[in-house]
């Protein structure tokens, strides 16, 4: 085995460090919290990117790149304004419950307040849910932006009871902290890993 000397390693650490920035610093996804009451669901979310506000809002505000950062949401897309000239969107989600699989569909407006909030309200009449509503705060912090993410949603369909909780739970958890990586590599410019 060879031993790297103290001027080397000093030269391969330099080259790392030039190489490899993107190893160093990250999204960083600093507080997730999901809460359930009955049939009402809440997911609430911190998360540091490295990446502007603009660049950030770029990404959150068109959903045509939604099924390019999380695997629940099968399709997804912009659609024209509505009468009111509110951009639209459409989403189908896709999950299961053991041998339980369901199709959710999603339809409704933006709020837009470019480079600081995106709102997401969806139209009941419209979608497989009661309430959808959905939050993203982008605030600038440090080299980056501080994005929190609340999300409030009452399901129009069947859930398994006990388990289908647990699950929905599980799945808002989890699919949020894959998403946060691919946000940021989308924000970049970036195509984000799967």
């Amino acid at each position: 085995m060879r031993c790297i000397s103290g001027k080397n390693a000093i030269v391969w650490l330099a080259l790392a460090l030039l190489v490899f920035p993107a190893v160093l610093k990250s999204a960083e996804l600093r507080d997730v919290l999901v809460d359930r009451s009955d049939d009402h669901y809440r997911f609430n979310s911190e998360t540091w990117f490295e990446v502007s506000p603009e660049a950030l809002y770029r990404v959150l505000s068109n959903y045509d790149l939604f099924t390019k950062f999380t695997s629940a949401i099968a399709e997804s897309r912009n659609v024209e304004p509505d009468e009111e000239g509110r951009p639209q969107f459409y989403s189908r989600m896709e999950g299961c419950v053991l041998l339980w699989c369901k199709s959710f569909i999603r339809n409704g407006y933006l709020l837009l307040d470019p480079a600081r909030e995106i709102v997401a309200i969806t139209d009941p009449e419209k979608s497989d849910f009661k309430l959808s509503h959905e939050k993203w705060t982008l605030v600038p912090e440090g080299d980056g932006t501080l994005m929190t993410y609340e999300f409030e949603m009452v399901p129009d369909f069947w859930v398994p009871p006990i388990i289908g909780p647990f699950y929905i739970k599980r799945a808002m958890r989890t699919g949020g902290e894959k998403a946060v990586n691919r946000i940021e590599a989308l924000a970049l410019g970036k195509k984000p890993r799967q």
